[in-house]
């Protein structure tokens, strides 16, 4: 790309990450406010983002793993739940929370929500954006928590992270395996598709765009490219002037999407082990095909959420059990760079 080339996409890109941030002033007057404890947040505080809708079972232990490794509030828009889930956030005294009965598709799937409230409260914090069903694992996380991984980053002059977004799921057919609000999900989710992943990158954002894992070889066989995208970058030092582009699988700046070493050696990084596949995900499918909110292209998936209302069972004979990150760093997953 000659230097002409390079100057007009650097423009383009500019403008582009300018009408994101517009779209969320704008959609800030969908969200209302529940309990705002933003007050209480604290110079280099971590901070977690989230919209969720329906998620009182997973919440409990989402927050509580996400504390132990170091986050010190949550700023979370609730989706018009209807199941005790805004009752559950407003009692928990480091959550501030937003409710909104706005569309979640609309909304760029909560993005244009959470880039507001990141606006607002995340400048000059490290910033984790998760889902409920996300739960971020990395080298050594049981000894070191958030504030040493974050000040790691620093000393390597870096301002986000990568990760692979790992489904996990049990050995039979999903509803056989009851959960209950509070329990650790991997008692249950044991299992994850180790080694069908294809990795590209994107010309236009620099982004890895990882696809694979159970979802691609259970439901998107016959058509791989329609496969979910499972690489993100869910922790970055937030400034007020970036925004997540397609959820938080890319950013602009694009300098943020180059969590990986480009001359072929390893840079540090993590797993979200994806809780979706508890037994509430057969009836939790049959509404969100009828919501069409989910997915740009709804209609792709509706064989999808039709195959999880059967009750599948996703486990195979080249399933893997998972047993702990040094296992996934040795499948090659994650990495812990020179992180010793």
């Amino acid at each position: 790309m000659n230097v002409l080339s390079q100057a007009w996409e650097a423009y383009r890109l500019r403008w582009k990450r300018r009408r994101l941030l517009y779209r969320a002033l704008r959609k800030r007057r969908q969200l209302r406010p529940v309990v705002d404890r933003t007050g209480r947040i604290a110079p280099g505080d971590i901070l977690c983002f989230s919209t969720v809708r329906n998620e009182a079972v997973r919440l409990p232990f989402f927050l509580a793993h996400h504390r132990a490794l170091g986050v010190r509030h949550f700023l979370i828009v609730d989706n018009d739940s209807d199941d005790g889930t805004r009752d559950y956030l407003e009692a928990q005294e480091d959550v501030s929370l937003w409710r909104t009965q706005a569309s979640y598709k609309l909304s760029r799937f909560g993005v244009d929500w959470l880039t507001w409230l990141q606006i607002k409260h995340g400048h000059g914090h490290w910033c984790l954006t998760l889902d409920a069903d996300e739960i971020l694992i990395y080298p050594h996380h049981e000894t070191r928590p958030l504030p040493a991984l974050v000040d790691r980053l620093e000393q390597s002059g870096r301002d986000s992270f990568g990760v692979l977004m790992l489904d996990m799921y049990p050995k039979g057919p999903l509803a056989v395996h009851p959960y209950e609000a509070g329990d650790d999900p991997f008692e249950r989710l044991c299992w994850f598709d180790g080694g069908n992943y294809m990795i590209q990158k994107k010309p236009e954002l620099h982004n890895l765009w990882i696809q694979g894992g159970v979802r691609a070889r259970k439901f998107f066989a016959d058509r791989p490219e329609r496969a979910p995208t499972m690489g993100k970058m869910p922790l970055v030092k937030w400034n007020r002037r970036y925004a997540y582009v397609s959820s938080a699988h890319s950013l602009l700046p694009r300098r943020l999407n180059r969590v990986y070493d480009e001359a072929g050696g390893e840079r540090l990084s993590g797993v979200l082990l994806h809780t979706k596949f508890l037994n509430t995900v057969v009836d939790r499918s049959a509404e969100e095909k009828q919501r069409q909110e989910h997915f740009a292209n709804s209609d792709l998936y509706d064989s999808y959420y039709d195959a999880l209302t059967e009750n599948p069972d996703l486990w195979c004979e080249t399933s893997t059990r998972l047993i702990g990150w040094r296992q996934l760093e040795a499948m090659g997953l994650m990495s812990k760079g020179n992180w010793i």
